[in-house]
């Protein structure tokens, strides 16, 4: 293994801080796709889509259980599979009820969803210790829709807003948030990333269309709810 350069505490100062600045530009560019990230158009979610979980059958609305927002990690479980992916796995294992709590404590609800039948789900949570909900799309378009499950015989594959020339696999990962407005739930946002890209609180936050506010108030209309920016305390 090759190690650093051993240089003085001067010379180490200047090349800290020639760092710094260009990490304060990634946090200052990560801001700004961030805020435009909520600003993004939503669209309405008309098809009925239905899941079963622990307590039997549920509608896409039932996820939010009560909150104003949802995550959903697409979970890979294929229905012919006996247990869910490995770097999903691992992703969910280091999902903290903390983190789960300060979610819930700005109005944001975090589910799984896989296409294998709940009972495979169940059990395969009860071999890992899992208590977060999970849900199973089973029979559903939910994962073929949101482009985390492959099927030619259902749709053309497309994975990451394009086409897919090959399939290596029947099921990839990814997250969809969505926001309830009265009645109405509306899609707001997709990336097919691994759940280890988002670990959390605020990194799932900065997915939503309201944001991270420190607080929940009641929305009042979605611009005046951004708030992500990480203090810069430089001069």
């Amino acid at each position: 293994m090759t190690l650093p350069e051993i240089v003085s505490r001067d010379e180490w100062l200047a090349a800290r801080l020639a760092l710094l600045e260009r990490e304060k530009e990634a946090r200052r560019e990560l801001d700004r796709i961030n805020t435009e990230r909520r600003r993004l158009p939503m669209v309405r979610v008309a098809k009925p889509y239905r899941f079963h979980g622990a307590e039997g059958p549920a509608g896409l609305a039932d996820l939010f259980a009560g909150r104003a927002q949802l995550i959903v990690q697409h979970v890979m479980f294929d229905p012919e599979w006996d247990a869910a992916c490995p770097s999903c796995t691992a992703s969910i294992d280091e999902i903290a009820p903390a983190l789960l709590e300060h979610l819930h404590n700005r109005s944001t609800t975090f589910v799984l969803v896989s296409r294998a039948p709940h009972a495979k789900l169940a059990a395969y949570a009860a071999t890992r210790g899992w208590d977060i909900p999970w849900y199973s799309s089973h029979g559903d378009d939910f994962n073929f829709d949101f482009d985390v499950s492959f099927d030619e015989a259902v749709k053309p594959a497309v994975y990451n807003y394009r086409a897919l020339p090959v399939i290596g696999s029947p099921e990839l990962p990814g997250f969809s948030c969505f926001l309830t407005d009265g009645d109405d739930v509306f899609h707001t946002y997709s990336t097919y990333a691994r759940g280890t890209d988002f670990g959390g609180a605020y990194a799932l936050l900065d997915l939503t269309a309201l944001g991270r506010q420190e607080e929940w108030e009641e929305p009042k209309g979605r611009a005046g709810h951004a708030r992500s920016a990480v203090p810069d305390f430089a001069p």
